[in-house]
């Protein structure tokens, strides 16, 4: 009876050694060795300054991954089940401004007061003040966006937003991830003429969009290589790209303009992890990984993070808090009025926190 359980034990370790080895996968992994990471020193020291965050409308629904405010200090959000709500500045009035039946991520407010909305899964939306959902587009190139990330819009009208990837999903985030091919895009698209172009492709997870103060290029997050590339949109650089702030101690994810102190806010979705760092030169054993059930991959841990930029890409805030119980993973920060508003794919609120000095 021992024999016979120790030889079905070693048929099925060899199994699944087997399929760990052999079972096919969507992912094409290429080889990457990034920089050392800066870890969390200097600059990046823990603090706990986000252990303040007041968690407004607690309980709405999990994901508002990023937020918008009006000019009067009016909340909007998108949820993981496809609405958008509309709050009141204190949080304490919610209505649903309108179902997306898609899943509603980065958003900006036009000058007419319609939402624009990068919706993971039906493309680039406005939403009118009266209600109307409009697809604006759902391809560049003849290629479908595979996940409609984030959005901002320039003074001349002009829409950016990202495809995070081309290549994979909303719920594919971390195939892209595990893969490092650059399937991501920064987008462009026109009011006026209706059009879609491609402003800057071969991006690695493409994520957070902000257009800059004077206008003259985009910031644009690459989750996947820890970096913020900027792309000229006018002057003697045009349409030439370069990197803005490199090597980040982790994850960014959404990216905004505070218009009132030209600070760049840069929301981190978690700090780097050792593991994930060691295996990307390594093609093969990162499909080994993903076969691997999810609840063994490698996972963020729940630090709240965010930085501050400014014009010249130096960190000049470093917003934390590491507790177990942190308003994390933050997704997004968005200033206004001396408050920031943070957006989290995972929580079930939207955050507020004083503005530092």
């Amino acid at each position: 009876m021992g024999k016979r359980w120790l030889r079905g034990l070693l048929l099925a370790l060899c199994a699944f050694a087997a399929y760990l080895l052999f079972w096919p996968v969507s992912v094409n992994p290429e080889a990457w060795s990034p920089s050392p990471a800066p870890g969390l020193t200097g600059v990046y020291q823990p603090n706990a300054y986000l252990a303040h965050t007041v968690w407004l409308a607690k309980g709405i629904a999990l994901g508002p991954e990023a937020t918008a405010v009006d000019a009067e200090g009016t909340i909007y959000t998108g949820l993981r089940d496809g609405r958008i709500l509309r709050l009141s500045p204190d949080g304490q009035q919610v209505e649903t401004l309108v179902n997306t039946g898609g899943r509603p991520l980065g958003m900006a407010i036009d000058a007419k007061g319609n939402v624009i909305t990068a919706d993971g899964l039906r493309g680039l939306l406005s939403i009118s003040p009266q209600r109307k959902i409009d697809v604006l587009a759902q391809q560049q190139g003849g290629v479908p966006f595979g996940f409609a990330d984030d959005v901002d819009i320039a003074a001349d009208g002009k829409i950016y937003f990202t495809d995070a990837s081309w290549r994979y999903g909303l719920h594919q985030y971390r195939e892209d991830i595990l893969e490092h091919r650059p399937n991501g895009r920064l987008l462009e698209y026109d009011p006026e003429t209706k059009r879609v172009s491609l402003a800057l492709g071969g991006l690695y997870f493409a994520n957070g969009v902000a257009v800059s103060a004077d206008q003259s290029f985009v910031l644009v997050c690459e989750t996947a290589s820890y970096r913020v590339r900027r792309y000229w949109r006018s002057g003697a650089k045009k349409g030439l790209t370069d990197i803005f702030i490199d090597n980040l101690p982790g994850f960014p994810d959404n990216i905004t303009l505070s218009r009132e102190r030209g600070i760049y806010w840069l929301a981190l979705f978690a700090p780097r992890s050792q593991v994930v760092d060691a295996i990307m030169p390594h093609p093969g054993l990162r499909k080994i990984v993903d076969r691997l059930p999810t609840l063994l991959q490698p996972s963020p841990v729940r630090h709240a993070f965010a930085l501050g930029l400014n014009s010249q890409g130096e960190v000049v805030y470093s917003l934390q808090d590491p507790s177990p119980r942190s308003f994390a993973p933050i997704t997004s920060v968005r200033e206004h009025r001396g408050m920031l508003y943070l957006g989290s794919l995972e929580r079930d609120a939207v955050g507020r926190v004083a503005a530092p000095p």
